[in-house]
């Protein structure tokens, strides 16, 4: 996507401050959030570390939907609160996160909320070129299961398998080229595409091995929430701990439906055998498929011929630690939202309107490029000022028509003291409009 692209997504996301400040803050503060998240989670696997694959990936999934959840109902409280974030908990935030003293955090918060808009903009540019990415291996997956070849006698295999394992479903089969391995795909109507060079090259009871680890995810519905991770890393894409949780889905997810196929398949041996020579026949060539893979061939062919010990957790104990997570994401969610139900609500025309104290504070300083281009102009600024007088917002309502003068009469106004509106008597949060006249003695 070009530069003029993404300025443009810009300015249409910068008419609607109150969404983008809510959304961009949002993004912002899932980045500890994601950390906190992803560290829960690493824990939780550690400690299930000899237990069932199938606790690990519940455990894995809980974590990604704390990923999920989290900045999900951050946003909705905060628009719920119809205000932007609170300058002053950004500032208590980064100071926490970063530890670099109060000024730094200051001023970090401030770029931040001045650059918002373009923040949001790069996101949602990246969104759109992972999601016209996944439109794209959808499309394919489609024009594969239209257009690839038949094989009646695969087909008559596939169909014994399926109703062996359970499924009642309908499973088609089809035959590409270039792909590396078989690829599952639909829930509704599913779908197994086999590449050609494992129908001529392997031996008929190692594929037919393979096929019933495609079944396995056909029976569990795994490319549904294969598709669900695909949005999740599309929307988180710019947190590592996203993408790992989701790596860890995807491998625990392999050993459950290795261990589901390997009666079906002819024993763990004979399915150890066909994804050793599965590797083996693997290219570097790579479709752009929604495939439910994932894993590492080696390590499930070792664990196939060599199972470690299981140790098996209670019950209870299970449900405990799959619960965490999500209980994480929605206590700091509602935590998050408490701290801003306590803040005061804004007032839209107090009785009498906030001033500001011009007495308190140097003039804004003039930029040495607009003075001596001799730029002048009138700058309507608003600033959202609570009930003890603190700026915790400033925006510029109507530019002068030069960004430097605009930019200078709001940073050097911001510094100045104010007067809190007042409602019935008693001050109130509420915004102090006014306006800066750059003028040439």
């Amino acid at each position: 996507m070009t530069a003029g692209a993404v300025a443009n997504i810009s300015a249409v996301i910068g008419r609607s401050g109150g969404i983008v400040d809510a959304l961009g803050w949002t993004l912002v503060h899932f980045l500890w959030q994601g950390a906190v998240a992803g560290l829960v989670t690493a824990l939780v696997l550690a400690m299930l570390r000899d237990a069932r694959p199938h606790l690990r990936y519940l455990a894995a999934c809980a974590g990604l939907l704390t990923c999920a959840l989290w900045p999900a109902v951050t946003l909705a409280l905060r628009l719920r609160g119809g205000v932007a974030v609170d300058a002053a908990q950004d500032v208590q935030a980064a100071q926490l996160a970063f530890q670099l003293g109060a000024h730094f955090a200051a001023q970090l918060t401030d770029s931040l909320q001045r650059h918002m808009a373009w923040i949001v903009a790069a996101w949602a540019a990246c969104c759109v070129t992972l999601l016209a990415r996944t439109a794209l291996g959808m499309a394919w997956i489609v024009r594969a299961g239209q257009h690839g070849a038949r094989d009646p006698h695969w087909q008559a295999q596939l169909d014994r398998l399926a109703r062996a394992m359970g499924v009642a479903r309908r499973v088609r089969l089809r035959i590409v080229q270039h792909l590396a391995s078989p690829v599952t795909a639909g829930c509704r109507h599913p779908l197994v595409l086999v590449p050609a060079s494992l129908l001529t090259g392997m031996p008929p009871e190692l594929l037919h091995a393979l096929l019933a680890h495609e079944m396995a995810h056909i029976r569990r519905h795994d490319y549904l929430v294969n598709l669900l991770q695909n949005l999740a890393e599309i929307l988180l894409f710019y947190h590592p701990a996203v993408w790992w949780i989701s790596r860890r889905i995807r491998c625990e997810r392999e050993l459950i439906a290795d261990d589901i196929a390997a009666g079906p398949a002819g024993g763990p041996r004979r399915l150890a055998q066909a994804l050793s020579e599965l590797e083996k026949s693997q290219f570097a060539h790579h479709e752009p498929a929604l495939a439910a893979d994932g894993g590492d061939l080696m390590n499930r062919i070792a664990r196939l011929l060599h199972p470690a010990p299981r140790r098996n957790l209670p019950v209870a104990v299970s449900a405990a630690l799959a619960a965490v997570l999500p209980a994480l994401a929605l206590a700091g969610a509602f935590a998050t939202g408490q701290a801003q139900a306590g803040d005061e609500p804004i007032v839209d025309r107090p009785q009498q309107r906030g001033v500001v104290d011009f007495a308190s504070c140097a003039k804004p300083v003039w930029p040495q490029a607009s003075l001596a281009a001799q730029q002048t102009g009138t700058v309507t600024l608003a600033f959202l000022v609570d009930e003890r007088g603190v700026v915790h917002d400033s925006q510029v309502r109507k530019s002068s028509g030069h960004p430097a003068l605009d930019e200078a009469a709001r940073e050097g106004i911001a510094k100045c003291s104010f007067h809190a509106g007042r409602q019935d008597g008693a001050p109130v949060k509420s915004w102090v409009m006014l306006q800066y006249a750059w003028v040439l003695e």
